[in-house]
């Protein structure tokens, strides 16, 4: 317990780098940012994976930590996503704005369901 503190920074340390590789030079289709929906993406998808491997494998919880949490929570960002869908909506890109809350949200959530699938699918429980 008193090393998984460890596991937190371990895991945070790739995503930051992941994530700063990703989003350093923001990406955009149009006027719509695809840097961030990417990491949340990515990040979601190994959510997916890594919460269901730990509970149908039984995984030590310090899975959790190193990827759930240090990882996917670094690696991801509800901040950023925020204020690019704010900063939408102040330049009066309405439509754009709600794509991206619609793309973040749902393909993040689909990503989750993905993740799920595969690992399930390992398991021989799909």
């Amino acid at each position: 317990m008193k090393w998984d503190i460890l596991y937190l920074f371990a895991g945070a340390a790739v995503a930051v780098v992941l994530r700063y590789k990703i989003t350093g030079d923001p990406l955009f289709f149009g006027s719509l940012p695809l840097s961030v929906l990417i990491v949340n993406i990515i990040g979601s998808f190994i959510l997916g994976l890594s919460s269901t491997a730990t509970q149908s494998f039984g995984l030590d919880q310090r899975y959790t930590l190193l990827i759930g949490i240090g990882f996917c929570g670094t690696l991801t960002t509800m901040s950023t996503f925020a204020l690019e869908s704010v900063n939408l909506l102040s330049a009066g890109k309405t439509l754009i704005a709600a794509a991206d809350v619609f793309l973040n949200v749902g393909a993040s959530m689909l990503a989750i369901l993905a993740g799920r699938a595969v690992i399930l699918a390992i398991a021989g429980f799909v």
